[in-house]
């Protein structure tokens, strides 16, 4: 009689020997270590060579006092505008089906596959002096390049897809029953809107804001084009890092840059909170649905 096969195993990943895995291990644990934390470690470490006064200092010359106020006004201007917008496109896609829907969501993904270098250009040959719309506006004494205006409109374009992006899926998926719900008990489209979709949407609209403005604040290629980097009036916080460095400030350099490490630093911390409480409440969605 012949004798029958031996049921095989099931492949599972922790049916790996223990070597392998603790190889695994360390080898993660190590590419993050040299990609992430050392970096940050001697970003902090130069900051800091001279000391508290020193790097207090460096924080105060005028340089960077100016570098700051034009990263926060930038990064203020912007972020609100990409939430109106990411707000109304996710709104638009998620809950309507109409032509040209495709495209707009190309168009929305746009900014993640442009070079921030190109997209600055792109305002240079809108705006600069050879264009159609320079001598116009500048006749009228507007100035977008090397201007505030023309830093402004290149960080909402590099920034304007992380709030829609995080909201087209959420909403999505929770569906337009709740709205309909509301309509049908007589609520006007404002009260639905702030009374249902926003609400519903919270956690993720936090959670793209949170990138929106960290990105903004960080953006260097594209602002370095159409900033020009007049010291004192036109350069952000990225721009003057790299002045300073360039002339061998290297304590104003590394505290400028600090200040943008702990920037992600927040970032990251209250990006895995959101991910944590924004996972929660939609899996509830999930199930409600």
């Amino acid at each position: 009689m012949a004798r029958k096969n031996a049921p095989s195993r099931r492949y599972h990943p922790t049916n790996e020997p223990l070597w392998v895995r603790v190889t695994l291990i360390l080898i993660g644990v190590a590419f993050m270590g040299l990609i992430l934390v050392l970096p940050l470690v001697a970003v902090f470490t130069e900051a800091l060579r001279q000391g508290i006064p020193g790097f207090v200092a460096a924080l105060q010359t005028a340089d960077a006092q100016s570098a700051i106020r034009l990263t926060l006004l930038v990064a203020a201007i912007s972020v609100p505008l990409n939430v109106v917008f990411g707000i109304a496109a996710s709104w638009a896609i998620a809950k309507f089906e109409f032509k040209g829907k495709a495209f707009l969501i190309t168009l929305i993904d746009l900014p993640f596959s442009v070079s921030p270098v190109i997209s600055g250009l792109v305002y240079v040959l809108l705006f600069g002096s050879g264009s159609l719309l320079g001598p116009f506006l500048k006749s009228y004494n507007i100035e977008i390049l090397f201007a505030v205006p023309g830093i402004v409109l290149a960080t909402i374009f590099v920034t304007f897809p992380f709030v829609a992006r995080e909201l087209i899926p959420l909403m999505q998926d929770q569906g337009s029953g709740d709205e309909e719900a509301a309509i049908s008990l007589g609520a006007s489209g404002w009260q639905t809107f702030f009374r249902v979709t926003l609400p519903n949407i919270k956690w993720g609209l936090l959670y793209g804001v949170l990138l929106c403005n960290a990105r903004a604040m960080g953006e260097f290629g594209a602002v370095a084009v159409v900033s020009g980097k007049i010291r004192g009036q036109t350069t952000t916080m990225p721009l003057q890092v790299e002045m300073f460095y360039n002339e061998y400030q290297g304590t104003a350099a590394f505290a400028l840059a600090s200040l943008l490490a702990l920037l992600a630093l927040v970032t990251l911390v209250l990006k895995t909170a959101l991910e944590w409480r924004f996972g929660d409440e939609l899996a509830a969605t999930g199930r409600g649905h």
